[in-house]
């Protein structure tokens, strides 16, 4: 068991859960790394989601099988699906959201389930990420994130690619972290992976922007390929969208260049990219890294 426990995501024991709670409680660690437990009867009667139900995955792992065994039932004891409220843990999981940090989920979590006031706010990301009709109606959406200082509010849910500053709004509430932003590059084929690093890192921090909510990157088909790119997509799991010049050519940008056009057959890089890949508006126009680098950001606008 502790090896099946440690190398596995998810564990389905077909006895009784009595023997699987003595079996695995010796290698109990945290939530956010227990692999999913999941206990089935020996008549397959019940389904029962016994260890990270949200996080690990349990819950939607034991209706699934439950669907396979005629009369069976999925048996699913966490709060917020016995409420049949927002599982705050795993909210946006679906679409691609990661939270940023875990650290006042349990407290907002509580005051989910127990129905206390809770300020929504959202500028980024996808509007459809409640599949009922109607919010829980403990839970009404804010026009600002000043709203959520309210003491009417007793947690926040907050949802944005923008850093917030605000201790007071951060210490009671979730972040969600959509992937809504596109970040265009223009390189040349030598440009290292440490410079793009850098200067992603160091743009985002400037202008309190959440690297957690990079969609991709993109840029020309002919610089696609370059090595310090695909190292630096590779390193952190972002994928690249490339377009050729004649697509590029025809997105209009606010700082289009004479010098790039004659090079590139477009006079925009970095900024036509972020824009053709996102769909969306430019937050931040052309940037240079001289001599081989500059940077634009387009955020995604959904309905």
């Amino acid at each position: 068991m502790e090896r099946l426990f440690k190398t596995n995501n998810a564990l389905i024991c077909i006895f009784s859960l009595g023997a699987v709670i003595r079996l695995i409680a010796p290698f109990l660690g945290n939530k956010k790394y227990d692999p999913a437990v999941v206990v089935i009867d020996d008549r397959a009667n019940f389904v029962i989601s016994a260890l990270s139900g949200h996080l690990g995955g349990a819950n939607s792992l034991a209706t699934d099988l439950s669907t396979f065994f005629k009369g069976s039932k999925a048996v699913i004891t966490t709060a917020a699906d016995v409420n049949q409220t927002i599982a705050v843990d795993i909210l946006g999981r679906t679409l691609g959201w990661t939270i940023d940090g875990l650290d006042t989920v349990t407290q907002v979590s509580a005051c989910m389930v127990n129905e206390m006031p809770i300020g929504l706010y959202q500028d980024s990301g996808e509007r459809n990420w409640w599949p009922r009709k109607g919010l829980p109606r403990n839970v009404r959406p804010v026009p600002g994130l000043d709203n959520l200082k309210s003491e009417e509010f007793r947690a926040g849910l907050i949802i944005t690619d923008r850093i917030l500053r605000d201790e007071e709004i951060s210490s009671k509430s979730v972040i969600y972290r959509p992937k809504s932003l596109v970040v265009g590059i223009g390189i040349h084929w030598n440009t290292t992976k440490e410079k793009i690093e850098s200067a992603i890192f160091g743009v985002f921090q400037d202008n309190l922007l959440s690297f957690k909510s990079i969609r991709n990157i993109a840029t020309i088909e002919n610089k696609a390929q370059a090595s310090g790119l695909l190292d630096f997509s590779r390193s952190y799991q972002i994928p690249i969208e490339a377009f050729s010049d004649d697509q590029l050519s025809e997105i209009h940008v606010p700082n289009p260049s004479e010098q790039v056009g004659r090079f590139q057959g477009t006079k925009s890089v970095s900024e036509a990219a972020a824009l053709l890949s996102s769909k969306g508006v430019l937050v931040l126009s052309k940037l240079k890294f001289p001599p081989d680098l500059t940077l634009s950001i387009a955020r995604m606008e959904f309905e």
